[in-house]
């Protein structure tokens, strides 16, 4: 591939750039004006951040002159709390013909470059959704579809069951979840259903192809990929219809490429979180892949009905814990009542049937969220099935339970990115173990209430605003998103990325992201005492609290993505 190489004003760095990403090499100096390095849609709002100076002017970078396009006064926002930061907010709004730009200040620095134009997401989406199909287990990376990231074929023997050895079953296929080599069901579950939900709902999105095995198959891509791992998932259910809650190695590999890997791989027992989240999530793919493949639509509804019928024989909690010599992921969850809440809306919207509106009824009077899409607290899903369900399924009062909670928590996101110097949906006690999910399930229901009401603009506004921090408008200058951005992130704390031997990790890859109490030990060593949560991240293979990488990070940032590439199609 051809290269190029930049250099940017008050960084002494050279950049060296292969396609869409870039080798960094030298120092770097502290930056004070902070943007979405990817870029910004014409007709949006378009702001940078300033932690020094107030003037600043937005320049057409690469013009004949160094005129600028724009000056203005920043906006004086104070001190924000969860950056410790003095923060001024460049509106550039008025900007709108495609180029690309930079800001910058009174003292003479220079922002990262940025696009602005009407496509400037899709290769961002399309890199993301891709980034799936590197996670493949149980088959080969070729070269036609992985480019420089090949690997042999990985984990294809057959799995034991964690209680009883003498059990055997095959059951390879399916994503890693996530930095390591297992697969679990509540995660699996979750990443499946952004991505079906948003195809389902912004289907002008998801046009391109991912160049993956299945492309051309008269199939979307998303959903194409979307499959590999939905056929994993079919392997995991139990003879009465339960969900074995993982399959991994008693304790996590060394880091070592997946094709190396030798360890016995285990079935865990089945537990009630699993198995409602399995139903939710077979029940909505059997919908949306009806149009494509009858026949996999009803394999797809008979588990789920299946699993259902696992539920009510077993009403109460059965949770999972890790045995004692297991260090492998545990996914615990200390109720399943928003897990059971997500697969009855599901399989009201899917049947019509009147028992699953009981069972809906009866959940909507306990005490969830019914806002939250991350894989400890999926109620947000139950909000998403009835609300966008065309058919009209479920009664009025399901409908407008659901819909209150979802403004209401909406309208109070706004006001805290509002009220936030970045723009971000977070107070400082939010940025928790993996905060860019956080961040981008607040984007997703943010969307979801610009999709169900009129009053869009200040919802789009602020999911939009959860992108930008996302890809770089934040604290810590970082894109979160390696190959995008001039300063992407570029050490995920992922196996094959690591032991590959390849200087760049391959495109597309949602980090973690900021911690405030980091528990790995690099992070814990390098982020002093007292550090504001925004900024307690390290860029560092090792820093699994700060930089891991999973599939369902990934796939709400899809979510969100498509909502903006739909309305520039």
């Amino acid at each position: 591939m051809g290269y190029y190489v930049s250099m940017h004003t008050k960084i002494s760095t050279w950049y060296v750039h292969f396609g869409k990403r870039m080798i960094r090499f030298g120092l770097e100096e502290e930056m004070s004006i902070y943007c979405n390095q990817v870029g910004y849609l014409p007709e949006a709002r378009k702001t940078a951040v300033m932690t020094e100076g107030e003037h600043f002017k937005v320049i057409k970078v690469q013009s004949n002159a160094d005129e600028p396009v724009l000056e203005g006064t920043a906006r004086d926002m104070g001190v924000d709390r969860a950056s410790g930061d003095h923060v001024h907010i460049a509106d550039f709004s008025e900007i709108k013909q495609d180029g690309v730009y930079c800001v910058q200040s009174e003292t003479g620095e220079k922002s990262h470059p940025f696009r602005i134009g009407r496509d400037v997401y899709r290769a961002l989406q399309r890199d993301m959704t891709k980034a799936l199909y590197y996670q493949r287990c149980g088959c080969a990376l070729e070269a036609k579809y992985a480019g420089e990231y090949t690997h042999p074929c990985c984990h294809t023997d057959d799995a034991v069951l964690w209680t009883d050895h003498s059990v055997v079953k095959e059951v390879k296929g399916g994503w890693h979840d996530a930095g390591d080599f297992g697969r679990y069901i509540s995660p699996a579950a979750v990443a499946v259903a952004h991505l079906l939900y948003a195809y389902q709902l912004f289907p002008e999105s998801f046009g391109e192809s991912l160049n993956i095995p299945e492309s051309g198959n008269g199939v979307p891509d998303v959903l194409n990929e979307c499959r590999y791992e939905l056929e994993w998932m079919l392997k995991m259910q139990d003879e009465e219809g339960g969900a074995y809650h993982k399959l991994t190695a008693q304790r996590h590999a060394d880091f070592i490429m997946p094709e190396d890997d030798k360890d016995q791989f285990y079935l865990f027992p089945v537990s009630s979180m699993a198995t409602a989240d399995y139903a939710a999530s077979m029940a909505l793919a059997s919908r949306v892949y009806r149009a494509y493949d009858g026949t996999f639509a009803d394999r797809l509804f008979d588990a789920a009905l299946k699993a259902w019928g696992w539920l009510e024989k077993y009403p109460q909690y059965v949770g999972f814990k890790n045995p004692e010599s297991c260090n492998t992921g545990e996914y615990d969850d200390v109720c399943d009542l928003d897990e059971r809440l997500w697969a009855a809306a599901e399989m009201l919207v899917t049947t019509g049937e009147q028992k699953y509106q009981e069972r809906l009824t009866e959940l909507l009077q306990e005490d969830l969220t019914k806002t939250d899409f991350g894989w400890t607290d999926v109620s947000g899903f139950a909000a998403l099935a009835v609300l966008t369900d065309a058919s009209h399924r479920a009664d009025a009062d399901s409908v407008e339970n659901l819909r209150s909670a979802v403004l209401t928590e909406a309208d109070r996101l706004v006001a805290v990115s509002e009220k936030s110097g970045y723009g971000v949906a977070m107070e400082p006690e939010d940025y928790v173990w993996g905060s860019n999910m956080v961040v981008l399930n607040r984007g997703m229901l943010l969307v979801l209430a610009a999709f169900i009401t009129e009053k869009k603009e200040a919802y789009e506004q602020a999911a939009l605003s959860q992108l930008h921090y996302l890809l770089g408008m934040n604290a810590v200058d970082y894109s979160y998103v390696t190959g995008h951005g001039e300063h992407a992130y570029m050490h995920p704390h992922n196996r094959p990325t690591e032991c590959d031997g390849i200087e760049l990790p391959m495109a597309g890859w949602v980090s973690g992201g900021p911690f405030k109490t980091p528990a790995d030990p690099v992070g814990i060593e390098r982020i002093k005492p007292g550090t504001p949560p925004m900024k307690c991240y390290v860029d560092h293979a090792s820093c699994y609290s700060l930089n891991e990488i999973t599939i369902y990070w990934n796939s709400p940032a899809v979510f969100v993505t498509a909502y903006f590439n739909r309305k520039q199609a």
